[in-house]
């Protein structure tokens, strides 16, 4: 099964001069090798956008950033996004403090389950920057899947029948499965306290186009997940959901999908216009420590 052809991987057939890309699986995602991101330079970033959007998820080893150095960073790729889960850090409002200590246990964990990024927001995240500062042994990977990818494959007919659909993105379901208070009455969502900024307008949510266009490279992809698209405008409830869970199954098949795995130092980007994602609670026992900055998005078209 050729996902792509030879010439989607080569560095010098797409320009890549000043760092180099090797790929995580035929679907998507690949490390770049040679940056060091506090000291990329105007023509370095550039690939490094690049790549971003050829592979929809890239990651770099070895980094030891501070919270500045990620903040620079996110606003190389335009202006921070809106978190409606938390409030940020002290004197870093824009940067998300991930944690899980090793004494927490708990049945789920913030981002588990395929999604993307807030799509409830009138303009969702477009790019999400995630740097791992203390990491498990072992498990605590994360998976990815080329939504853009998993579009081409549909049949002619299905993606006519898309054609114009819009899909309600809401965080209804995902507040009502994963929200709960502690002793102390906080709300927490899955092992993390949030501040869940305006829950009336998270479960109000939006409509946007069930197939997107990408803003800079043109590529469509289907727009749905398992978390947060929950009906199609103009559709009853049961004339949308077979075709929803129909989507939400092919979007994520295992063909379309990469799996990282954490090292201490590693910053992932991913394009959340073009993937899902989905996080994996098997690592009981031990700290886990990450830090989560967004770029703000455009309204989906």
């Amino acid at each position: 099964m050729q996902l792509y052809p030879p010439s989607h991987y080569d560095d010098a057939a797409n320009g890549f001069t000043l760092l180099q890309t090797v790929p995580l699986a035929a679907a998507m995602g690949a490390e770049i090798r040679g940056v060091q991101v506090p000291s990329m330079s105007d023509a370095q970033f550039e690939q490094f956008k690049a790549a971003l959007f050829r592979y929809k998820m890239i990651y770099v080893r070895d980094q030891n950033l501070t919270l500045e150095d990620q903040e620079r960073l996110t606003l190389r790729f335009g202006s921070f996004g809106t978190d409606a889960y938390t409030k940020g850090m002290p004197g870093h409002p824009n940067v998300q403090h991930l944690l899980k200590e090793a004494t927490t246990r708990v049945d789920r964990v913030f981002g588990e389950g395929w999604h993307t990024d807030s799509p409830f927001l009138a303009t969702p995240p477009a790019v999400s920057l995630l740097y791992g500062k203390a990491i498990p042994p072992w498990g605590g990977d994360t998976w990815w899947s080329n939504a853009e990818l998993a579009y081409e494959f549909l049949s002619d007919g299905m993606k006519q029948l898309l054609a114009g659909l819009r899909v309600h993105m809401t965080a209804r379901e995902a507040i009502r499965l994963t929200v709960r208070r502690d002793d102390q009455g906080k709300e927490i969502v899955g092992d993390m306290q949030m501040v869940l900024k305006e829950q009336e307008e998270m479960i109000r949510g939006n409509f946007h186009p069930l197939v997107r266009t990408h803003p800079v490279t043109g590529g469509k992809s289907l727009y749905v997940d398992t978390i947060y698209a929950q009906g199609i405008q103009g559709l009853k409830d049961e004339e949308a959901r077979p075709l929803l869970d129909y989507l939400a199954r092919h979007v994520t098949r295992e063909e379309f999908m990469c799996r990282l795995r954490w090292t201490p130092g590693t910053l992932v980007l991913w394009d959340n216009r073009s993937c899902m994602h989905k996080a994996f609670n098997d690592y009981d026992g031990f700290k886990r420590e990450m830090f989560r900055t967004i770029v703000n998005g455009e309204i989906p078209a």
